[in-house]
């Protein structure tokens, strides 16, 4: 048996490091997060020194078993988990649980940390263990209770007063909030015209294009020519000054120099694989888990290929700045190689300067070298990586730059810059990928002019332009932005944005983040009713606070404390004084001629719907959902009444039955006598006609024809399923054995096999049963719908489901646990009594 035992987060990386360490250790995982918060109120209590309740996550309890298994036989233990707050928080959990059952007398229980997983770190790690760090325990443990609080008590606000099933988070709240603000900016941008006048010019050498830079002796700015008479007729005069050609008044050049990027860090890496790869964060940071994690390399066996992925320092350890230096001599001469290292600083103040930048852990294996043993995500994630790496460590770029102006007659000049490298230095490797063109794209090659120069004019050209909108943010520009803001930490941006997409809150359109309605509720919501939780300033600077707890400056209750109490009493103003159609961006668009009455839109149980008339006014009104791509904030009148068009009549089938198109909860749809078929994605319930609709009912009676293959009168029926035939009768299933044909099969047979089928609950219960909330939660997914709620709404009913099952964070413990890690925590110091979790 092994004297020691060491516990990793994941099995890819308890592979790898297990052959690293011999015989002498078992290597084991947790398998992430060993336990969480009891997924109810009270588990963090406010008025007992925000102690926290924990139960063991109920899918690792088996990993948890056999770490205390071997626990018990181990001698010493070493606790391995991942280098950030969030692995210091996951060996303190194991850590108390392993004490609760005290498996910790007479053991030595120690920390190692490593940024790569190599041989070399791997045992220099375990030759210098450390205790635990509390003060990383705190920061995780506090900001594990804020976001409980937040979630916990703003969520219900939301149910109430926007939608059913919809959550708040802490961070991603604001993130939420620069989304609908970008949105609003562009709605409301108003397009500039202006006109740009260039000069055509064709040199000898180079024909080359210049802009207008001075008009009647004065500087030319953009918004001087707005309209095309005035374009065309100062055109005309520049063509009459010029007769024919321009003279080159006066040429600049200047040589620059361009430093290359520093290394990655969590979030460049994120903005530059969404830039250059089109990976989501999510993406990019699942395929670095597993480069860094190990990867085969044939007779190697597994290695681990990058050093830690979620860091937000620029710095490189002595080992792989010698290792770069000479890849770099050996790849592209020793003239691409500084004198000295090239040493890059944090802007960030928070940053971890302990920690390493993103780097291959040998800078030898090329990505030609390993390209054969990676899947395609992985080579292309490696190559940015490792490209990125040893760009850092070259000779600036050396760029001369020239700028010629050149006059048109007396009054008027034209510039024109080009931009030509004399030495690519590390452009030879990489260059840094940007959201928005900069003049230096724009800047091509001029030839060589001389002052009083002639130049040949060919023609000048003027253009129509408008002022476009900012744009929307891109999973690169958003996470730049969260960054500059100081909200969220390096490692969580990825679940940030999963979050938003999760809940649809926003979706992505052309690789755009777009608000969705819904989205824009609680955005809107958020920032009119709790402005200070989603202002940005103070997003931040709960993250110094918490960062300041990581460091030891602050204690992690004064922190809550403070936080609390006036986030408390606005909750409560907030749930008795806000009205449900304020909440939700209610408005008025018009007035039905037909009807005289008001049409409004608004938001219900299962999206945005369109509505007739006012109950306050006594009416029964009218409803119709909004159809896909329409938003109840930018609908027109017009748009809205079209909606009311269904159910549309489309006539009789030749059977003489009615047959009508109209749109349902689960969407539109088709209906011929007793028959309902749904329309496909590419069928419009406002255009189809009757013999496409008659040939979708035509199809499901088909379908629904072919589906019984025997019926024996007494429930039970051998039917072609989705995956082939089976025997049922309506309770249980039962699969036919491969040597049967289904259409031989009897009565009595049947009977017997499906007596010997296994019990399966019906699709959706079992699922309802394992996520069962709270009784409060479960009381406000019961609640009888609105009028509006009732009202034929569009397919969103799947959507309320996922979000109602994901209000639960952590699966439901038994009381047993949650009774016994709330032992264990009143038994510890005030300091001590808190645990973090996974989510930010």
């Amino acid at each position: 048996m092994a004297k020691n035992l060491l516990i990793v987060e994941s099995p890819a990386k308890a592979k790898t490091i297990n052959k690293y360490l011999g015989k002498d250790f078992e290597v084991l995982a947790s398998y992430g997060h060993v336990r969480d918060l009891v997924p109810k109120e009270g588990a963090v209590d406010p008025e007992h020194g925000f102690a926290m309740r924990y139960a063991l996550i109920e899918k690792n309890e088996k990993h948890v078993a056999a770490i205390a298994r071997a626990a018990g036989k181990a001698e010493a233990i070493y606790l391995a988990t991942d280098l950030d707050r969030e692995g210091e928080a996951i060996s303190w959990h194991i850590s108390e649980i392993l004490r609760e059952r005290g498996l910790l007398e007479g053991r030595s229980v120690q920390r190692v940390v490593f940024s790569e997983i190599t041989p070399r770190a791997i045992k220099d790690a375990v030759a210098k263990p450390r205790a635990l760090a509390q003060d990383l325990v705190d920061a995780q443990q506090a900001r594990r209770a804020l976001d409980y609080l937040v979630g916990f008590n703003l969520s219900p606000v939301l149910w109430r007063k926007v939608q059913r099933g919809l959550s708040a988070g802490r961070v991603q709240s604001p993130a939420l909030r620069m989304i609908v603000e970008r949105e609003e900016e562009i709605e409301a941008f108003k397009a500039r015209e202006y006109w740009s006048l260039d000069a055509q010019l064709a040199h000898a050498g180079v024909a080359f294009t210049a802009r207008l830079s001075k008009l009647k002796g004065k500087k030319f700015e953009q918004f001087d020519v707005t309209d095309a008479a005035t374009a065309h007729a100062a055109r005309a005069a520049l063509l009459a000054a010029a007769n024919g050609h321009l003279v080159v008044s006066e040429v600049v050049s200047k040589e620059r120099k361009r430093r290359a990027a520093p290394p990655f860090t969590t979030s460049t890496l994120q903005q530059e694989a969404a830039r250059k790869l089109g990976f989501a964060t999510s993406r990019t940071m699942r395929v670095a888990q597993g480069l860094y994690e190990g990867v085969a390399l044939g007779i190697e066996g597994n290695v681990g290929l990058i050093s830690y992925m979620r860091t937000d320092s620029v710095s490189l350890s002595a080992e792989a700045l010698g290792e770069l230096r000479e890849v770099i001599a050996r790849e592209f001469g020793a003239h691409a190689l500084p004198e000295k290292p090239n040493f890059y600083q944090n802007k960030s103040k928070n940053a971890q300067e302990a920690h390493e930048a993103i780097r291959p852990t040998s800078a030898l294996r090329t990505p030609k070298s390993v390209t054969a043993f990676l899947n395609d995500d992985q080579r292309k994630l490696y190559e940015l990586i490792w490209k990125r790496a040893v760009a850092s460590q070259m000779i600036p770029a050396t760029l001369n730059t020239v700028s010629v102006d050149l006059a048109c007659g007396a009054d008027n000049a034209f510039r024109a810059s080009g931009t030509t490298v004399v030495d690519p230095g590390f452009l030879a490797v990489y260059e840094e990928g940007r959201d928005q063109k900069s003049d230096d794209d724009e800047q091509g090659k001029l030839p060589a002019l001389a002052a009083g120069a002639r130049v040949p004019l060919a023609d000048i050209l003027a253009e129509q332009h408008f002022t476009e909108p900012p744009p929307r943010y891109s999973e690169a520009s958003l996470v730049k932005t969260l960054e500059e803001y100081g909200i969220g930490r390096p490692s969580t941006y990825a679940s940030i944005i999963q979050v938003l997409l999760a809940r649809e809150y926003v979706l992505l359109d052309q690789r755009r983040f777009r608000p969705t309605d819904v989205g824009r509720a609680v955005g809107k919501f958020l920032s009119q009713h709790f402005t200070q939780y989603v202002d940005y300033d103070f997003t931040a600077r709960l993250e110094d606070e918490l960062d300041a707890i990581a460091r030891g400056e602050e204690a992690w209750v004064p922190l809550l404390e403070k936080f609390w109490a006036p986030f408390k009493r606005l909750v409560d103003d907030k749930t008795e004084s806000v009205e449900r159609s304020e909440a939700t961006g209610a408005r008025e668009i018009g007035i039905d001629a037909v009807s005289g009455k008001p049409v409004s839109v608004r938001l219900g149980r299962y999206g945005p719907f369109a509505q007739i008339g006012r109950k306050e006014d006594g009416d029964t009104p009218r409803y119709a959902s909004l159809r896909p791509g329409q938003s109840m904030h930018t609908i027109a009148l017009a748009d809205a009444l079209e909606l009311f068009k269904l159910p549309r009549v489309l006539g009789d089938s030749p059977q003489g039955e009615a047959v009508s198109v109209g749109v349902g909860r689960f969407g539109p749809f088709v209906k011929q006598g007793d028959t309902y078929a749904s329309l496909g994605k590419e069928d419009d319930p406002y255009t189809i006609d009757l013999a496409q609709a008659l040939a979708l009912v035509q199809a499901k009676r088909e379908v629904a024809a072919n589906r019984v293959i025997k019926d024996f009168g007494n429930g039970v029926q051998v039917l072609n399923g989705r995956y082939g035939p089976y025997i049922t009768d309506g309770d249980k299933n039962a699969r036919i054995p491969k040597e049967r044909e289904p259409a031989s099969l009897g009565a009595e047979e049947c009977a017997k096999l499906l007596a010997t089928a296994p019990f399966r609950p019906k699709r959706g219960a079992a699922r309802k049963n394992a996520k069962a909330t709270p009784a409060k939660k479960a009381t406000a997914k019961k609640a009888a719908p609105t009028a509006a709620q009732a009202a034929p709404m569009r397919n969103h009913a799947a959507s309320v489901k996922k979000t109602a099952a994901r209000k639960t964070v952590t699966p439901q413990s038994t009381p047993r646990k949650a009774t016994a890690a709330k032992t264990a925590t009143t038994r510890r110091a005030p300091a001590k009594r808190a645990s973090p979790s996974p989510s930010d």
